[in-house]
């Protein structure tokens, strides 16, 4: 048995004279968390509806579960997925509409009662969906892409809608279905999410992967920032100065200067301030984060 939840090669699609997707290799582990990050127009919607079906490609080759992916009917019963968010009956409750989606499935009705609580709606179940906040539209949503008890869910902006509080279940959720062995593919604008749930990243920019691997492959790649803020904002354009002096460029935000370097410019930059009368108030290193590594490698040059 294939121990890839996902794997595509060269897979391609071309709309016209536009192509969506351009020759996207990637695979996606078993009972692993992915996130599928890239800007708007990169080519994701267009990548998950070829793994579920919806479009053929153009080239290339892919499998889900270990079934080729021009031959949907064979893989499908086993895949979960909410994607362009969901559509519901609005007159009918949350109850109700998995309901009808279970006896559409052939699901059993039990798994309703207890698919409503695992994404927090145990207590608004007998609701219509048409009260539903957009939040709760989301987490029905999730609720309906587990009735199959899919061995990998595909989710497109789970998070779209719901507060803080809400994001952190929807996490705690996604967490707790690949601890049991569910394999989740997920897209989302929230990186920061991204970072703290996927072992796995696919980035894609103008329709083609830029990366694919380990999160903590690509972010220990990347190189350290130190940020230094002097005490008046008055001196700020000085410090940019000090810095260039020292051989060594800074971007400017939030009133502090920000130099793709380590930890070893601390002392230095901190000396020279001060000989240049400039009082640092703060000064510190950190590893960019999902979202600076994101911005950085799909800007436009």
């Amino acid at each position: 048995m294939s121990q890839l939840a996902i794997s595509v090669s060269d897979l391609t699609k071309i709309y016209g004279e536009q192509t969506a997707l351009s020759h996207a290799t990637f695979e996606v582990p078993l009972g692993s968390v992915c996130g599928f990050v890239g800007p708007n127009g990169s080519g994701k919607t267009t990548t998950i509806r070829m793994l579920l079906g919806l479009i053929t490609p153009t080239g290339g080759s892919g499998t889900v579960l270990g079934e080729d992916i021009r031959s949907p009917e064979k893989y499908l019963s086993k895949v979960g997925a909410m994607i362009e968010g969901p559509a519901f009956y609005p007159m009918l409750s949350g109850r109700e509409n998995l309901k009808v989606l279970a006896d559409l499935g052939g699901f059993p009705h039990e798994r309703v009662d207890l698919l409503l609580e695992k994404v927090g709606l145990g207590e608004r179940g007998s609701s219509k969906f048409k009260t539903y906040s957009l939040g709760m539209k989301q987490r029905l949503g999730i609720a309906a892409a587990l009735l199959p008890e899919p061995q990998l869910l595909i989710l497109d902006e789970p998070t779209n809608g719901l507060d803080p509080n809400g994001i952190q279940e929807i996490r705690e959720l996604i967490k707790e279905l690949a601890e049991n062995g569910t394999s989740v593919f997920v897209s989302s604008h929230i990186l920061s999410e991204l970072e703290m749930i996927s072992e796995y990243l696919v980035m894609l920019r103008k329709g083609k992967v830029i990366f694919s691997g380990r999160t903590q492959d690509l972010l220990g790649n990347q190189k350290p920032i130190t940020s230094a803020k002097p005490e008046y904002q008055v001196d700020l354009n000085k410090l940019v100065m000090i810095v260039k002096e020292l051989g060594y460029q800074a971007r400017v935000e939030n009133g502090a200067i920000y130099i793709p370097v380590g930890a070893e410019i601390g002392a230095v930059l901190n000396r020279a301030a001060f000989e240049a009368g400039v009082t640092l108030s703060s000064i510190s290193t950190q590893q960019p984060t999902l979202e600076e590594t994101f911005f950085e490698m799909t800007e436009e040059n």
